[in-house]
């Protein structure tokens, strides 16, 4: 895999399904895996001079994973939802139609899961900081 598919891969894809997935929710998902990363930084980065300030910083990256889980779920749910009512309203259930909608209501749930296992890896570092 040579530089230019990487970047192509970058360009067209990742900002086409952040799209596809729906920007409010994907937005709010990314909004926690950027809070879960910073509270994890900040919490190694102190954990050596403010242990109390590290545990603090540790809850809120598990928080942040979790909520970020929930609204991939949560969204996948609405995603199901208006997938049906289309299909409800064309009133054929085509397979093409039903895999697109699926899709598209699994993308959330994925970025969701996503956020969750770096938040995850981030606290089994900050854990780790914080033993020593």
């Amino acid at each position: 895999m040579n530089v230019l598919s990487i970047k192509l891969f970058n360009y067209f894809l990742v900002p086409n399904l952040f799209k596809e997935g729906g920007y409010f929710f994907m937005t709010l998902i990314l909004i926690c895996l950027l809070a879960s990363i910073i509270f994890s930084i900040r919490g190694v980065l102190t954990s050596k001079n403010n242990l109390m300030l590290s545990k603090k910083m540790l809850a809120l990256s598990t928080d942040a994973g979790l909520l970020g889980l929930s609204l991939g779920f949560l969204a996948s749910i609405f995603g199901l939802i208006q997938m049906f009512d289309v299909l409800e309203s064309i009133g054929e259930t085509d397979p093409a139609i039903f895999a697109s909608g699926l899709k598209l209501s699994l993308l959330t749930a994925t970025f969701g899961l996503f956020t969750f296992a770096v938040s995850r890896v981030g606290i089994l570092i900050l854990r780790w900081t914080q033993i020593e």
